[in-house]
């Protein structure tokens, strides 16, 4: 179970980051309200998951699956660049994520 909520924090983490950009700076009401509630929920979720899962590979995983989502989401959204050098190394982070969940206990 701790995986799945290791997962999901960080699919909340995506969520925070994102909403982050549409809060104009914490101006937006129901925006800043989504992006705190998401950040409370990545967080909590986090902490879930350390009762099983060692610090540091929690935190990679977690800080991997929020660069990931939020760099193919600022492509998808905002229209960042998706040019070859920048997929590699968003390839890189995924490449690490797996290999600390193949390597790590639970």
């Amino acid at each position: 179970m701790a995986w799945t909520y290791l997962i999901v924090a960080g699919i909340f983490e995506v969520a925070w980051a994102i909403g982050l950009k549409y809060t104009d700076g914490f101006s937006r009401l129901w925006p800043s309200l989504g992006t705190v509630a998401a950040m409370a929920a990545s967080f909590w979720l986090l902490a879930l998951s350390l009762a099983s899962l060692p610090i540091g590979t929690a935190y990679a995983v977690w800080t991997g699956i929020g660069a990931v989502g939020t760099a193919l989401l600022g492509i998808a959204l905002f229209g960042e660049s998706a040019d070859l050098p920048r997929l590699l190394c968003i390839g890189l982070i995924v490449g690490g994520i797996v290999g600390l969940k193949l390597v790590s206990p639970s």
